[in-house]
């Protein structure tokens, strides 16, 4: 029986025979000529991890140190304040010197230019590629910075977190720049993601950079910490000797309780981790996204079954699979919008002899549903284009009449919700909450003002970004508009047209519909004034226009 030989290290082992083994570990001569030896089993791979394969720009601690202790220093947690634009340009500032002498120096390849075969041959093509990326990131930074410096100007808390969560949001992506791979989601959440994945990458950088620094590195902080004991030692006996002083210091420098200090903590570790993500990001950018996304791919395969592995691998929807919902969709949407004619035209009359409701219970009742149509529509629009299938001239013609026409409809029945809720509001009171489903309501006509104009070359990826810069752009004239002084103005106006007026209500309300109770008797306005508590004390971090006024 012939026998193979297997090896195992420098010797030598035969299955199925004894013979083919020599006690000094030669090859039988029974082996193959020219055997040599091979490993039993290959040794594995090892993938150094994400975090050993980033590079970590020089001045990432420096720019992470310098966010934190600005957002401790400037933030106010527990209101808006002038305190957190600073604290949000200290950490903008930190992130974009270190990247921009990172590119300088070469340390990071510059991921703003999504280059493909065609773009690469064409340096033209490739610097307006370029372009587009840097004014749509500064377009981002700018967003984000005026969504924060609201708090400056509102006293409204809830406005003020909403903008907060925006320009959150907007920072995120402008710190991925153009479409990644992985979709909006993790776009629009990429810097709290690479904060959370950084900390592998921060803990290896750290132990390289202090075997690098050495002694010099030491030094220095022991500099730093005799600085701060001298502080400690000079500052309160300065300000024990001249009041002044003390009136100054204790302005300047927050008090040092020990609830202050770990909320002093935790703003620091906020804003370090979000510039520690920021750069993390920058430094290891995800891949730009293609034609069809990772994400997307994904979804191709759970939904249709297909193996995804381009665009042409997915089982795309005929006219007949996709019209059919849509055909079904525009025939219902025609005849609800016909029954509101008859009710625009017959009035109160009608509805009451109708639907047994007065005009103002009839107006609310249909907008939380009309609502929810208006968003469902969207879904079944955006599941339509993503898998018709759009090969054929008259397959992208139908589509194109089909989106449109559902497009149209629903824009017709957002505008009747919105009316309803006008209408509802003119009757029983105007509050803060139906002022903001109906922003809510006008920023879904804008996504699909933005859905029609996709149709033109029947591109949809850039549909989605433009969808948060509209909500984020709507956040911000909400602000500009002043949404409580808003509210406040509609009420008096009701209230000066023989109707209740809510003093309750108002007095929940921030400063900034101070100048709204101008228009009511002395006696009214300081009861709404008194029961507002309007005694802050603010610091010069939280420092606030519409509270300023108040005094």
């Amino acid at each position: 029986m012939g026998s193979v030989a297997i090896a195992d290290g420098p010797e030598w082992v035969t299955a199925g025979s004894s013979d083919g083994v020599l006690s000094g570990g030669a090859p039988a001569s029974g082996a193959w000529p020219g055997a040599q030896p091979y490993p039993r089993s290959a040794h594995p791979v090892r993938i150094p991890p994400r975090s050993a394969l980033i590079p970590m720009p020089r001045g990432t601690f420096t720019a992470i140190g310098v966010a934190g202790l600005a957002a401790a220093v400037f933030v106010p947690v527990d209101r808006p304040g002038i305190g957190w634009l600073f604290a949000a340009l200290a950490s903008g500032g930190a992130v974009y010197a270190v990247d921009r002498t990172a590119r300088r120096r070469g340390e990071v390849v510059d991921d703003g230019v999504v280059r493909s075969s065609e773009v690469a041959n064409s340096a033209v093509l490739e610097r307006f590629s370029s372009l587009i990326a840097r004014f749509s990131r500064q377009w981002w930074v700018a967003l984000a910075m005026a969504l924060v410096a609201v708090g400056a100007f509102r006293a409204a808390p809830w406005l003020f977190i909403v903008c907060l969560l925006g320009a959150g949001m907007a920072g995120s992506l402008a710190v991925v720049g153009q479409r990644s791979a992985y979709g909006l989601f993790f776009d629009v959440l990429s810097v709290p993601f690479g904060a959370v994945t950084s900390v592998p990458w921060l803990y290896r950088w750290a132990g390289q950079a202090e075997s690098a620094r050495g002694r010099a590195s030491r030094r220095v902080w022991w500099s730093v910490l005799a600085t701060m004991g001298l502080l400690l030692v000079f500052v309160p006996l300065l300000v024990g000797a001249d009041a002044v002083f003390a009136r100054l210091v204790s302005e300047v420098v927050p008090s040092l309780h020990g609830r202050d200090l770990w909320l002093w903590g935790f703003v620091f570790v906020v804003a370090g981790s979000g510039v520690a993500g920021a750069l993390y990001v920058l430094a290891g950018p995800p891949p730009p996204a293609g034609a069809e996304s990772m994400v997307g791919g994904l979804l191709d395969q759970a939904i249709t079954g297909t193996e995804s592995g381009g665009v042409h691998s997915v089982r795309r929807l005929s006219r007949a699979e996709w019209g059919l919902p849509m055909g079904a969709l525009t025939v219902l949407f025609a005849i609800f919008l016909g029954t509101q004619l008859a009710v625009l035209f017959g009035g109160d009359g009608y509805v009451q002899r109708t639907a047994d409701l007065t005009y103002a219970e009839y107006a609310r009742s249909g907008f939380w549903q009309l609502s929810m149509v208006s968003m469902l529509a969207l879904l079944v629009i955006a599941l339509v284009q993503r898998w018709a299938a759009q090969h054929e001239p008259k397959d992208r013609l139908w589509l194109r009449i089909a989106v449109t026409a559902v497009s149209v409809l629903t824009l017709v029945i957002v505008a009747s919700a919105l009316q309803r809720m006008w209408t509802y509001q003119q009757a029983y009171g105007f509050t803060v909450l139906r002022v903001l489903v109906e922003v809510f309501e006008l920023w879904i006509a804008l996504v699909y003002l933005l859905v029609l104009a996709g149709l033109v070359r029947l591109r949809r990826e850039w549909v989605p970004r433009a969808a948060i810069g509209a909500a984020a752009m709507t956040l911000l004239v909400l602000a500009v508009v002043n949404p409580e002084r808003l509210v406040a103005d509609r009420n008096i106006d009701r209230w000066q047209a023989g109707k209740s007026l809510d003093s309750g209500y108002l007095s929940g309300l921030s400063t900034d519909i101070l100048p709204a109770l101008d228009r009511l008797p002395l006696i009214r306005r300081e009861q709404i004034r008194s029961a507002m508590n309007l005694e802050h004390d603010d610091t010069w971090q939280g420092w606030n226009l519409s509270r300023a006024r108040a005094h």
